[in-house]
C-alpha cells in the first residue's frame, strides 16, 4: 500500500508525519522502526500519527525510532500544530488543541501569511513525586541526588512532563560528553523502571542553559521539548533559574523558550515544514 507522510522538525527534533484523518496506518511500532532508519528508510527520530479526536481538533500518538511509544512530544506537537493550521484543519483558529496520551494541550499559534511561524504550549504541570515520575525513590521529590553510573556519582533531578526526565548539571562542557556510550547507562539504570530521558545542563554566565538529551528508545536526538521544559524546572529547583521568567535552553538543533510556574510549563519554539512524500509499505 502507498502512504502519504510529511517530513517535519522542531529544532532538529525530526518525525515523520502521517494525516490519519485521510488514510489508515497499518502497525505503526514495526513502520516506525522501519522508516526512521536513514539509509534504508526516511530517517527520523520516529512517526507521528495525528488522528480525530473527540475531546480535541486532534489526536497524536507517537512511536519511536525503536517502536516503542511516546507519551508526549514537546517538539512533535507544535509540528502537529503547524501541520493542521497550514492545511487548513483549524478553520483559521489560532487556540488549538491536542489530545495526547499524557492529557489535552493547548497550543497558542503565531502565524504570518498563512502559515504557523511558532507556537506556545501549556505543557501542564511538572510531576515531582518520585513514584508518579516513575523514579525507585522514596521523599516528596528527586533534587540533587545521588545516582552512580558507570561507578562515577552524578546529582540528578527528576522530573516528569508526562513522561520521565533525569536532569544533570555538571561543569564540564556536554559538548565532549560521549553521550552514545553513558546514555543508555542512565536509559537503564534500575531506578527507572520504565527506563528515563536523561539531559546533560551547563548553566551558561548569562542565566541560559546548553544542554543535550539522550531519549528512551531513540538515543541522541538534536532536541527534546518535554526535556527542555523538564531542565526549566529543574534549573528552578536547583536556584539556577527563576519561576515566571523566560528561560532560554539552547539545543543542538535550535533554542526553546521555557517558563515555569506555580500551575504549569510553558514552552515556545518554531517548527519547520521539511519535505512531502508518498512511501509504498
Amino acid at each position: 500500500m502507498k502512504l502519504s507522510f510529511t517530513k517535519m522538525h522542531g529544532c532538529g527534533n525530526n518525525y515523520i508525519y502521517f494525516n490519519c484523518f485521510d488514510q489508515t496506518v497499518p502497525d505503526p511500532e514495526a513502520l516506525s522502526i522501519q522508516l526512521s532508519e536513514p539509509h534504508f528508510g526516511i530517517g527520523g527520530d520516529g512517526i507521528i500519527l495525528i488522528s480525530p479526536s473527540d475531546k480535541a481538533d486532534a489526536q497524536m500518538r507517537i512511536f519511536n525510532a525503536d517502536g516503542s511509544e511516546g507519551k508526549m512530544c514537546g517538539n512533535g506537537i507544535r509540528c502537529v500544530g503547524k501541520y493542521l493550521y497550514d492545511n487548513g484543519m483549524t478553520d483559521g483558529r489560532t487556540t488549538i488543541t491536542i489530545d495526547t496520551l499524557s492529557g489535552v494541550k493547548t497550543l497558542r499559534l503565531t502565524v504570518k501569511d498563512g502559515k504557523m511561524l511558532s507556537a506556545r504550549v501549556d505543557m501542564g504541570a511538572a510531576i515531582l513525586a518520585p513514584r508518579d515520575i516513575p523514579v525507585d525513590m522514596d521523599g516528596r521529590d528527586v533534587i540533587g541526588a545521588p545516582i552512580v553510573v558507570d561507578e562515577k556519582v552524578y546529582h540528578m533531578t527528576c522530573v516528569s512532563m508526562g513522561n520521565p526526565h533525569c536532569v544533570i548539571f555538571q561543569k564540564e562542557d556536554v559538548d565532549d560528553l560521549d553521550l552514545a556510550r553513558i546514555g543508555p547507562k542512565f536509559e537503564h539504570h534500575p531506578l527507572f523502571p520504565e527506563r528515563v530521558n536523561t539531559e546533560f545542563v551547563n548553566v551558561l554566565p548569562d542565566g541560559s542553559l546548553k544542554m543535550r538529551v539522550w531519549e528512551r528508545g531513540s538515543g541522541e536526538t538534536w532536541a527534546c521539548g518535554t526535556g527542555s521544559c523538564a531542565v526549566g524546572v529543574a534549573a528552578c529547583l536547583n536556584g539556577y533559574a527563576n519561576k515566571n521568567e523566560d528561560i532560554t535552553v539552547h539545543l543542538r538543533g535550535g533554542d526553546l523558550t521555557i517558563r515555569y510556574t506555580d500551575e504549569t510549563v510553558f514552552m515556545t519554539g518554531a517548527a519547520t515544514t521539511v519535505f512531502k512524500g508518498e512511501i509504498d509499505i
